[in-house]
C-alpha cells in the first residue's frame, strides 16, 4: 500500500512539473515574463510543488518496505 502510494505521489509530481514547463511557455506566461520578469503564479506553483511531490515519493520509494 505504502509503495504504491509513493509511485502515485512520484507520477503526479511528474506529471505537475511537465504541465508546469508547459504552461511557463505559455502566451500568458510570456506576457507575465515581459513585463515583470517571471513566469506566471500559477506554473510557478505548478512547478514547485511538482518538484516537492516527486522529491517525497522518490525518497519514499527508496526507503524500502516499512
Amino acid at each position: 500500500m505504502a509503495r504504491s502510494f509513493s509511485l502515485a505521489m512520484l507520477v503526479g509530481g511528474i506529471v505537475l512539473v511537465v504541465f508546469g514547463f508547459a504552461d511557463a511557455s505559455s502566451l500568458s506566461s510570456d506576457f507575465s515574463h515581459l513585463f515583470t520578469g517571471f513566469p506566471t503564479d500559477r506554473s510557478m506553483w505548478m512547478l514547485a510543488a511538482g518538484a516537492v511531490l516527486s522529491a517525497i515519493g522518490l525518497a519514499r520509494l527508496g526507503q524500502g518496505p516499512t
